[in-house]
């Protein structure tokens, strides 16, 4: 039998268009169970914390309960890459942040995923300064004292850091090449171990966290020069920042974002972009990530655009320092 041609490419586009139908429904109907929230860190830390917290509150925007799963290993990679190989239907998303979707990038020459291209942003969810912190020992007075004393004294100097690849790591990188020091670096298991040989007089000096150095230098048990931002932390606010106290080059701050695996529909990643939004301006989650020391992004730097535009800036930032230090995992 002759079809008309007419009939047959009617036929077809009508065929072809048949799969999408599904899709839309099943954007417009999400979620109808359980979201995971992929955690690629042991629980208790700050990107576990973040996450339950924001989790919570878009579970209740969206109507179904957030199931945090915290995979460890290979400073955040592992668990990365476990998100970016599930299945792009928006119950699988990860909670990533600059170790894991920049950092990562020079560090790990076979980084199964790119961050920039197999992930699709939701959502700056929050962000933290670092601190130059000390043993509360250590002689310099100020930054400016610090900065002159550790450039005299670096060859027997010991800096700690939270593991290669962490935080603390790329912090002390970024500040040994602008003071132009090769102090001896001492890693530890995670950034809690790290300052308590600190507290203990272990080591010299490290770059911190507020999250995790907050508790101790409020003790007395250590004490900071500065806090790596533009504005003051109201945590410590009686700390200056890098720039008030003369270094103002150095300025670095670790965030947690939300992502999906790449192709995940826009209509889903749109609900979860506002879900979040909306978990950011929540009165309770905003005091309840200001107690560890987590600041809400504006509404400017919030959304799938300024994350994404983020994730680029970060790695075309720390690549190079990377680079500089000759620092690589395989």
């Amino acid at each position: 039998m002759t079809i008309p041609r007419r009939t047959f490419l009617l036929a077809a586009a009508g065929a072809a268009a048949l799969p999408a139908v599904p899709r839309v429904a099943r954007a417009q109907a999400y979620p109808t169970r359980p979201i995971t929230v992929v955690v690629p860190f042991a629980p208790g830390g700050g990107t576990d914390i973040a996450a339950r917290i924001v989790g919570e509150q878009m579970a209740r925007t969206l109507g179904q309960q957030f199931v945090v799963q915290n995979i460890a290993g290979a400073g955040g990679t592992i668990g990365s890459t476990r998100a970016m190989r599930a299945d792009p239907d928006g119950y699988t998303i990860v909670m990533g942040q600059l170790g894991t979707h920049a950092v990562a990038v020079p560090l790990y020459p076979n980084l199964a995923y790119r961050p920039d291209v197999d992930f699709e942003p939701i959502g700056l969810a929050a962000e933290f300064p670092l601190v130059i912190a000390a043993r509360k020992d250590f002689p310099p007075k100020d930054l400016r004292e610090f900065v002159a004393y550790v450039q005299a004294n670096f060859s027997r100097l010991n800096m700690a850091h939270a593991g290669v690849g962490s935080t603390f790591f790329i912090g002390a990188l970024l500040l040994n090449s602008i003071l132009r020091v090769n102090p001896t670096l001492v890693p530890f298991n995670g950034g809690a171990p790290a300052t308590n040989a600190l507290v203990a007089g272990q080591v010299d000096y490290m770059c911190s966290d507020v999250l995790t150095s907050a508790p101790q230098l409020q003790a007395g048990l250590i004490k900071a020069y500065a806090i790596a931002a533009a504005a003051r932390s109201p945590v410590l606010p009686e700390l200056p920042t890098t720039q008030e106290a003369g270094l103002p080059e150095f300025q670095v701050a670790s965030w947690f974002g939300l992502f999906a695996p790449r192709a995940t529909p826009k209509a889903i990643l749109d609900k979860l972009t506002d879900a979040l939004d909306q978990a950011l301006d929540d009165a309770n989650a905003r005091k309840r990530l200001a107690e560890i020391a987590l600041d809400v992004p504006d509404k400017s730097r919030r959304g799938q655009t300024a994350l994404l535009a983020l994730v680029k800036s970060e790695i075309e930032r720390w690549t190079p320092i990377i680079k500089a230090a000759n620092v690589k995992i395989d």
